[in-house]
């Protein structure tokens, strides 16, 4: 019998991370415009507490016609995308709601590592 994702133990013994799933409405965005912001050196962080009880962590994802053609919209989310999915689980609080949003030529252009520290230090701040 293969675990379910409550059963298993994270790395090193711990409980296991938060699940994630990925916002998709519109509304869902538009409530975490009166959350808390965050610049980071190649995105934008907004994060609310959804105080619905639901453990799971929520993230989305956004790239402005600004950010250039539909390739380089979609590289940058593909890289925000990955950053969440590395860091979210151990930094994001469970019941809360984040948004990613890319920006002209630093999203994409940003080494991974950086972007990867941009998310930590932005989550420090939305949950100060």
């Amino acid at each position: 019998m293969i675990p379910s994702t409550d059963d298993r133990e994270a790395p090193g013994g711990e409980a296991p991370a938060a699940s994630l799933r990925v916002l998709r409405r519109r509304s869902q965005f538009l409530r975490l415009n009166g959350g808390r912001r965050a610049a980071a050196g190649s995105f934008l962080l907004q994060g609310r507490d959804r105080a619905d009880g639901d453990p799971a962590i929520g993230v989305g994802f956004t790239c402005s016609k600004k950010v250039g053609n539909a390739v380089a919209r979609n590289r940058a989310k593909r890289r925000l995308r990955e950053a969440a999915r590395l860091v979210l689980p151990g930094m994001g609080r469970p019941g809360w709601d984040y948004a990613m949003i890319g920006w002209k030529d630093a999203t994409a252009g940003r080494p991974f590592p950086d972007l990867l520290d941009d998310l930590r230090r932005a989550l420090a701040k939305v949950h100060r």
